[in-house]
């Protein structure tokens, strides 16, 4: 085949991966040979931050940040919290990826989960096989559907897939590459619906990790230390309070045993386009909707602003692309279409609010961002420029739970976020900086409780220590 043309795009999204479950970047409990592979092929951005959203399914924003580029206070048609049509459903001001790459000449498949509004999905794609309209299901009955050239996707077409919801993604990714005739790129949209619960990966991976030998992580509590107004939502109902050490060992085996599998079957869709010829012209992305909690901070979902969900994996490799590169600066996931247009030569939407990570990866740039944003309903907040991190909750008026309270961590001295400093005079200046900063950006992306104070007023009034739980 000729690499002239412009690089073919392989995009491949995780269901609940958190950033430190890949082997080569540093957890030695886990076997992930074909995501190694790629880390030591390309560049590992190990500082990427989601940027939240106003409903318990975190996913939804998450997708909906990549596809659109944007902040997830832009990325959806509304802002209401828990307004599923309007959180679900892309920003029709902004244009999706696949639209940006079909416009360009890429002929754009997808298959696995779309868990945003179908008119998006239709706009999207020229084809694709095995689509899951959804947010989760049973891996083995995954209700699915052809794609429909109409974009009808009547329910009376829906089907129930026979394989494991990772083999039938996969089964759709690797024959679309091996028949790929057309004479045009091609841009892959893999989403994968792993490692997301119910954690039943087959054997030989579910007994591939026993719980005695899989280490607690090292910020794991058996409750968390105070209301932070999501502790009765679904996800934390998945495991009694107060956590047991042996049960969330077990939920981490599980979850180890998925990632793995998944990892196995990411090796196929590679060895599809090594043997069709591809792989030396194919950009390949790894990255993850959002991560989870899992016992860390007592919590199991990942309705927080902790690293261990909002940190995710992103690694890209193929040509041109550094080998064997990590990059510790702070970045988006909303980065990831701006650096996808970049590297295949297309001009980026003016809609879309993310920075291409190319200077950075090629030693051109320092950063793409001084501070990430996230945000979790209308109860917690954060920033952070990579060395300090700054929580804040907050208490809905209307509401009687949450807490007025905030967080202050410096992450170069505590990754694991254990020693909150928020209540101590000597770091009082970094406290207010980064409230500064978020304000700032609050008010910047009008953001819906911009009129919040940044500082909860018992800080203000110089009582440390005291919180309002």
């Amino acid at each position: 085949m000729s690499t002239s043309r412009k690089p073919n795009i392989v995009l491949i999204i995780a269901d609940d991966q958190q950033h430190n479950t890949i082997h080569a970047l540093g957890n030695e409990e886990i076997h992930t040979p074909t995501l190694d592979a790629l880390a030591e092929r390309g560049t590992a951005f190990t500082h990427t931050y989601i940027t939240g959203g106003l409903t318990p399914a975190v996913c939804v924003p998450g997708r909906a940040c990549i596809n659109t580029g944007c902040h997830t206070l832009n990325a959806a048609q509304g802002r209401q919290l828990n307004v599923w049509p309007h959180l679900m459903t892309i920003n029709p001001e902004r244009q999706t990826l696949g639209t940006t790459f079909k416009e360009a000449g890429y002929f754009t498949f997808a298959t696995g989960k779309w868990h945003n509004d179908r008119a998006s999905f239709i706009r999207s794609f020229t084809g694709g096989a095995n689509i899951f309209f959804g947010g989760m299901s049973e891996h083995t009955k995954v209700p699915i559907y052809d794609f429909d050239p109409s974009g009808e996707y009547k329910k009376e077409n829906k089907r129930t897939g026979d394989k494991f919801s990772t083999e039938l993604f996969t089964d759709a990714a690797t024959q679309f590459i091996r028949e790929y005739r057309e004479d045009k790129p091609f841009f892959l949209y893999l989403a994968y619906t792993s490692p997301h619960d119910p954690r039943t990966a087959p054997e030989p991976f579910a007994s591939m990790y026993n719980r005695d030998n899989v280490s607690l992580p090292a910020n794991f509590l058996p409750v968390h230390p105070f209301d932070n107004g999501e502790m009765t939502v679904r996800d934390e109902l998945l495991e009694a309070s107060p956590r047991d050490p042996g049960s969330v060992r077990q939920h981490i085996a599980d979850y180890y045993a998925m990632v793995s599998h998944m990892d196995h079957y990411i090796g196929q869709v590679v060895e599809a386009l090594r043997e069709s010829g591809q792989l030396d012209n194919t950009i390949i992305v790894h990255t993850a909707d959002h991560g989870l909690g899992l016992g860390q901070h007592g919590l199991m979902g990942k309705q927080n602003l902790y690293d261990h969900t909002i940190r995710i994996p992103l690694m890209i490799s193929g040509p041109g692309i550094p080998a064997n590169t990590r990059c510790d600066q702070v970045v988006c996931q909303f980065d990831i279409y701006p650096t996808l247009c970049d590297l295949a030569g297309i001009a980026a939407p003016a809609t879309v609010d993310g920075q291409s990570l190319v200077p950075l990866m090629q030693g051109e740039a320092e950063s793409a961002h001084k501070t990430v944003f996230s945000v979790y309903k209308d109860l917690q907040r954060m920033v952070s420029d990579g060395e300090w991190k700054l929580i804040r909750y907050y208490r809905p008026e209307e509401h009687n739970y949450g807490s007025d309270r905030i967080q202050l961590f410096h992450l170069a001295e505590d990754p694991w976020e254990t020693n909150d400093l928020s209540a101590d005079p000597r770091y009082a200046q970094e406290l207010e900086r980064l409230a500064a900063e978020l304000k700032e950006w609050q008010v910047r992306m009008n953001d819906p409780w911009a009129y919040r104070p940044a500082i909860p007023p018992v800080q203000q009034a110089g009582v440390w220590g005291n919180w309002v739980d």
